[in-house]
């Protein structure tokens, strides 16, 4: 095993839970995650961060998935402590193993970042979404600022195989909107005490229009 292939499956899960379990990450978690209704599906859900946040009398059904390895590991071990069915599998965002129009609510959460092809994976969760269906979103992404994303472009090469391929120059609500979903903004900011370049971050709703 290669020293990159090794960082992967060890390293990366182990950063990603804590990088994305900080302290400010979890704050903002739990002023999106909670609106979840209905039949729910989450992309990225490996970790398991999100579950605790969740309002289980609110979900009918919980329905994720992530690239397999510690992550999902972590996810189903997280749907043990919570005491609900889950039905979590290995899987990517760009072919998404559910049917149409099968969910009232998606949740993706510093996910977008990372997928390989972040247009089809916007595609996806429109596609399962019921009409009318909400997409919650909390990313991180292209700064606003001329100045940060010139470092964006510079750091991001060298930062993509150290973070489990997450870019730091992706559009974010833009992107969903571009998607085909009717945007209400939440916030937007850079994390506190992080690095500009990295910690620029978008929250919202997405609806589901015709």
């Amino acid at each position: 095993m290669g020293l990159q292939s090794w960082w992967d499956e060890h390293g990366v899960p182990r950063l990603i839970k804590v990088a994305c379990g900080s302290p400010q990450i979890m704050k903002l978690r739990s002023q999106i995650v909670p609106r979840a209704r209905g039949d729910v599906f989450e992309i990225g859900c490996g970790g398991g961060i999100n579950q605790e946040f969740y309002n289980a009398a609110a979900i009918t059904r919980y329905c994720g998935i992530d690239p397999g390895g510690k992550l999902l590991e972590y996810a189903k071990a997280a749907a043990d402590k919570k005491g609900w069915a889950a039905d979590i599998r290995d899987g990517i965002g760009e072919d998404i193993p559910f049917e149409n129009e099968n969910f009232d609510t998606v949740v993706c959460t510093y996910t977008m970042c990372s997928v390989a092809d972040q247009t089809q994976v916007v595609r996806e969760m429109r596609r399962i979404l019921k009409p009318g269906g909400q997409l919650l979103f909390l990313e991180h992404g292209r700064a606003p600022d001329a100045d940060v994303a010139k470092w964006q472009d510079r750091i991001e090469p060298i930062w993509k195989p150290l973070a489990g391929g997450c870019h730091l120059t992706r559009p974010i609500t833009s992107a969903v909107r571009e998607g085909g979903f009717e945007v209400e903004q939440l916030g937007e900011r850079y994390a506190p005490k992080t690095p500009r370049p990295v910690g620029w971050m978008e929250w919202g709703v997405g609806v589901k229009t015709e």
